[in-house]
């Protein structure tokens, strides 16, 4: 969730994240402060240089969970939760969880006490569609060829 708010307040944006004005932001944000503006020995040019790869990073980072992009792959995103679970991994408010298919999915904000009772259940993955899966905020993070 920290991620979530540090690049929401880079880009300043609130609720109405479109795609559009991502990509809007995101070109100002590059022109201002892209690393070849700055000389060499200008102590602006560190400044910048970590700055444009967090634009970059804050950029990929919304554009996957903003609102179009999971419409966009919703049907994709139910075929895979309705496949199984194969291992899952929580750290912090973070759940990370890969499916069957190869597909892997980050969950923004699920508790510990959440994640307990997720990997005591005796049925994973009906407990994830019913408390997790299309509760909170997440992003497909990779896709992995599966051996069959």
């Amino acid at each position: 969730m920290k991620r979530i708010k540090e690049y929401k307040k880079l880009f300043n944006v609130e609720n109405d994240m479109t795609l559009k004005s991502l990509k809007t932001t995101y070109r100002s944000l590059v022109k201002e402060w892209h690393p070849d503006k700055f000389q060499d020995n200008d102590e602006k040019a560190l400044e910048a240089e970590e700055v444009s790869r967090k634009v970059i990073d804050g950029y990929h980072f919304l554009v996957s969970i903003a609102p179009e992009t999971i419409a966009a792959n919703k049907d994709e995103y139910n075929t895979t939760i309705s496949t199984t679970i194969m291992d899952w991994k929580h750290k912090g408010l973070l759940l990370e969880v890969t499916f069957l298919d190869g597909n892997t999915y980050e969950y923004f904000g699920v508790n510990k006490a959440l994640y307990i009772k997720f990997a005591q259940s005796d049925k994973q993955n009906r407990f994830g569609k019913r408390n997790i899966f299309n509760t909170f905020t997440y992003r497909k993070i990779k896709k992995q060829d599966v051996m069959a």
